[in-house]
Order: structure tokens, then sequence, then C-alpha cells
């Protein structure tokens, strides 16, 4: 089927997400949708799928106008939509998630299962996904779990398939399968938009790449083009793309963390008896798929989480089970990895947000209260030496890029006197550019003879930074391993394959 979308523009208020976007998709391409994240791409494809509604242009399957008023609409026409976060019921069988809306019945309105069972085992053989259909989801691997969405999309007879960032949660080994799934399905004549903002994947995969910044397309590339100039179409300026290091030079054993252990809920184990250190100007980076206890790590770390056991010394002084402020005032930068959530107050001005977590002290408070001019002084400072690009330091943070508020919290925690920068998550959501700037700052701070910790689910983040990677899986440290693994290696550890 193809697919054909003519000058689409949605808006949100004053907001232009989409501004007169041009998509044509012929019947068994593989189109790559290539932006950074909040460059408009998902917004797009909520309105092919009728999610939302366009303010203006045109949807055609097949050169035929079409509108979807909802989901169900653009199914009926043929259009399956798998999201980056899985709309799956994880207590219900594989069959039952794929029947799910729209349920084969018998005689007597009575759920037929085996004829969900028997569309699931024919649409698994024919693209040799291997799918059991009794398996419970919540039993099943992530990338396994992806394939599910897939099936269900195609057992609604779906011609045109979205992939909204697709590998965000799976392994190398998984993303590697997943592509090849995604040829098996354009070879056998389905429609694919790949949405992603990871240049190696959509050079391996794409037909053709489309590439859009600030809700506008601004060019269209062969799958041959490089790396910099996909990057320099999604930046628009040139960009640096590898992180220029020294071989570190190592100090004293800085950061220890011993016999670590965490129970969440029901008394299942979060974090399994980790024991690491981190060495004085040297990059330990944390490695695997999201959810294995890394979120957990970084909170425990900085006395978010007070009920764990184990121990967490720097430079000597115990550090588990001591209050956020505490932890703060002991030497520790901490990047948080969700910055909306717990890095920045979005009504709050640049300078405000500078002095957010020593509001209370030098060089921002005396005892008579906090010093204005000292404050701002330290703002004007932090967007010169951190390329803030802001109207003002009294703007409100909310206002701000995504690189640009997440340079103002790195620039927040290396204006204090580390002893330790844990980064978790450092460039989640910032362009091309911003992730050059802090790449390039957290070097620097390793380099001034700092112990780093990065915890990070991109791997090419991680292979460019650390020194050394230690890899989780299910709570635990399976292994801790040299920066120059090969990556194939690293993707085993991610799944849990020690041997």
């Amino acid at each position: 089927m193809k697919l054909e979308l003519r000058g689409i523009t949605k808006r949100f208020g004053s907001l232009v997400a989409n501004d007169g976007i041009d998509l044509v998709v012929e019947s068994g391409q593989i189109h790559a949708l290539l932006g950074e994240n909040g460059a408009g791409k998902s917004t797009l494809m909520n309105v092919l799928f009728g999610l939302y509604q366009p303010d203006e242009g045109e949807i055609l399957l097949d050169d035929v106008p079409r509108r979807f008023r909802g989901p169900g609409e653009a199914m009926a026409a043929g259009i399956g939509m798998v999201h980056q976060h899985f709309m799956l019921i994880p207590v219900f069988t594989v069959a039952e998630n794929v029947m799910l809306g729209h349920e084969p019945t018998r005689a007597g309105g009575v759920l037929d299962l085996p004829a969900a069972r028997r569309l699931v085992r024919e649409i698994s053989e024919r693209f040799g996904f291997d799918l059991d259909p009794d398996a419970r989801v919540e039993d099943l691997p992530v990338g396994v779990q992806q394939r599910v969405e897939i099936v269900k999309a195609l057992s609604r007879d779906a011609r045109v398939l979205v992939l909204d960032e697709p590998t965000a949660v799976l392994t190398p080994q998984e993303t590697d399968e997943l592509m090849e799934t995604m040829r098996r399905l354009a070879g056998s004549g389905t429609s694919i938009v790949f949405i992603t903002h990871k240049l190696r994947e959509v050079k391996a995969v794409a037909d053709t790449i489309t590439v859009i910044r600030l809700g506008r397309v601004v060019g269209e590339a062969p799958p041959t083009a490089s790396t910099a100039e996909l990057a320099t179409m999604m930046v628009g300026r040139d960009v640096e793309l590898t992180v220029h290091k020294d071989p570190p030079r190592l100090g004293a054993e800085a950061f220890v963390v011993d016999g670590l252990t965490l129970f969440g809920a029901g008394g299942v184990r979060l974090l399994d008896d980790l024991s690491f250190s981190v060495r004085g100007g040297e990059v330990l980076a944390v490695a695997g798929v999201q959810g294995n206890g890394q979120t957990e790590l970084a909170e425990v770390i900085v006395g978010l989480r007070s009920k764990a056991s184990g121990s967490i010394r720097l430079d000597g002084e115990e550090l588990l089970g001591r209050s956020v402020r505490h932890v703060l005032a002991a030497g520790v930068g901490f990047v948080p990895e969700d910055r909306k959530a717990d890095g920045l107050v979005a009504e709050f001005s640049l300078a405000e947000n500078i002095m957010l977590d020593r509001s209370y002290g030098p060089p921002f408070a005396h005892w008579y209260g906090i010093d204005f001019r000292a404050r701002d002084a330290v703002a004007e400072r932090a967007v010169e030496d951190f390329d803030i690009r802001t109207q003002g330091i009294g703007a409100p943070v909310g206002r701000l890029s995504g690189g640009n508020q997440q340079k103002v919290v790195i620039a927040r925690e290396l204006e204090r006197d580390l002893k330790l920068l844990l980064a978790s998550q450092p460039t989640r959501g910032v362009d091309v550019g911003s992730i050059e700037f802090i790449h390039e700052r957290i070097v620097e701070v390793r380099d001034s003879g700092v112990p780093v910790l990065i915890i990070s689910t991109e791997l090419d983040e991680v292979m460019a930074l650390a020194d050394r990677i230690a890899v989780m899986y299910r709570g635990a440290i399976i292994d801790i391993v040299p920066a120059d693994t090969p990556r194939e290696r690293l993707g085993q550890l991610m799944a849990g394959v020690v041997a």
C-alpha cells in the first residue's frame, strides 16, 4: 500500500508541531523518519493513526484521500502502529493480546480463543517470529513482546506499519532481529515507517530517509549518506560525532559500592548485591536495557531511597541512608534521568533553577537570606560557559528547548566542588549538537581527576564515554568489562548471557 501525506499541519495552541509536512512511502518500502526528540515525528504519526486530527493537509492511501476520526478507522484502513511504549496487557497470553479489540466469536457470541491461537501461529510462521500463543506476555523478553505488538497489527491486515522508536528498549541483538523482521515484512509488500533518532539504525535498514527538524521536512537522503551529513540535517549545523578523550590518568579508589541490595514491593529484589568502585579520573558507565535496576541504583546513591542495605562510600565517608541534602553536600553532582520530573522546576527562572539544591548556603544564601546578586552572577556565568540559548536568566526554564534545559541541569551540578559526578541518561531527549557539548563536559570532569558514574541505555554513548563498562541485568551487575569490549558481547551481557 502506498502512503502519502500532503501538507500535514498540526497545532497545539501557539505551538506548531507539524508544519506543512509532505511524505510519500511506497509499497514495500522501509521509510525512515529521522529527527531529534521533539521534532514532530510522533505527532505526525499520531495524526496518521487517527489519534490527532490535522489542522491542515490530507492523508492518501493508494492515491485515495482518507480521514480517520480515530485509531479504529485507521486500523480498518490497513494502518498499524507499534508504539514506543507497548500497549499490551501483561497478565494476558499472546493470543489474548492479539485478539483484544477484534475478538473472534463462535455461535452464541462465545470467544473463539482457538481461532486466535491459529492466527498467531499462522502469522508467526509466515514471518519467522516463533511465538507461543499461550505464553503470558509478562514472562516474555522485551524483544519478544515487541513481536507480539507487530503480530497484533498484522492480525488486522496492516499494510502500512508504523514503528515508533522501536529499538529504545532492545538489546543490540534484539535490534538486529527487529531489522531482519522489517526486511521480511517489506519483502512481503508491507510499507514501513520507521521513526527514530538513531543514525546507525536508519543507515542499516532504511530504503530512504526523511529528516524532520522543528516540525518541518528539511530534506530526504539515501541510506548511503554519511552519519555526519544526516546529523547536520537534523541539527542545522556541522556536528562532531566522535568523543575525543585521552587515556585516563587514574587516581585512588574514590567511590565504592559494596553489597548494595534493595527490595521492592512484594519482596522483589530490585538491586541484587551490587559491588563496584570508581577511581578518580575514571568514567564507569553502567549499561543495560531500561528497567534492570539502573534507576533504583541512582536513587539509592543520591539518597532518594533509604531502605537499602550494604555500603556506599565516597572518599571513605558512608553515604547510604543519608539525606539527599547530605549526599549533595558531600560533593555528589547528580544529573537525574528525567529532568522535567526531578531536575528542574519549569515555572522557575533559569537563575532560580541554577540554585535549586544549594539555596540554603554559599554562594547563594547567607544568614540574612538569598544573595540575588551572587545568584545572578552564577547564572550568567553558566549561560556563557555552557552556551545556554535563552532570552535571559529571568526567563522560565520551561520555555527552553530540551537540550538547553539539560544544559541548565549539567551547569548547576558542575558549578559545585565535585567529588563524584553521577549522571543518569545525561543526553536523553536532547539534540545531536547538545549531546556533543555534554559529552565534552563530562570528559572534562573526568580529566580533572573526579570519578564519574554514567548510567545510560544508549550503547553508543556508553562506548564513547566509558573507561570501563558495568552491565546490569535484573538488578545485578553481571560483569564489568573494558571499554573496547565488542558491541556484540555487550549485547549478550545486556540479555543476561554471561558465558
